[in-house]
């Protein structure tokens, strides 16, 4: 039995390292606190920039667990603890237990952090409207698809290995 070569096969060996470069790219933007502090200024709020990645991820994904979150942030899971319980004294974030396994707690977003990461989104827009002003429509929901494809292929990987 003969096994057929998809077409895309003999393409993505030639586009990996272009791709790569790319995510290399985009993460090291992601990474710079400079971006970081223009987004904080644009939206107005006033957070400590280690404060924000976290808030806003715990926003994203929570409930989730310190060690999670750590895993996620590349960070010390003590480091994480820390600035969890930095925003749960500032009403940011709220720690319950974990349905599941009451010695787990977890974070979510407040009301009061929700308002916050609502900003940021708002002011993330703002900025990413000149970063797009030149494509078209369909370019950008066609980059919101698959890259959101490509996120869920990357998770589902990450789990299975």
């Amino acid at each position: 039995m003969t096994t057929k070569k998809k077409v895309q096969d003999t393409h993505i060996s030639a586009q990996m390292k272009d791709l790569h470069r790319s995510l290399i790219s985009i993460v090291s933007v992601m990474n710079r606190p400079r971006n970081d502090e223009r987004l904080i200024a644009e939206a107005g709020v006033h957070l400590d920039q280690a404060l924000f990645r976290l808030l806003v991820v715990i926003e994203r994904v929570g409930p989730i667990g310190v060690v999670d979150l750590a895993g996620r942030l590349g960070r010390d899971y003590t480091t994480i603890s820390r600035q969890v319980s930095k925003l749960e004294r500032m009403e940011l974030v709220i720690r319950h237990e974990n349905s599941e396994d009451r010695r787990m707690r977890e974070a979510v977003v407040s009301a009061k952090g929700k308002a916050i990461t609502d900003q940021i989104d708002q002011a993330r827009e703002r900025l990413a409207r000149g970063i797009f002003q030149d494509w078209a429509a369909e370019d950008i929901t066609d980059l919101v698809r698959l890259m959101r494809q490509f996120a869920k292929a990357l998770e589902q990987g990450t789990e299975a290995g």
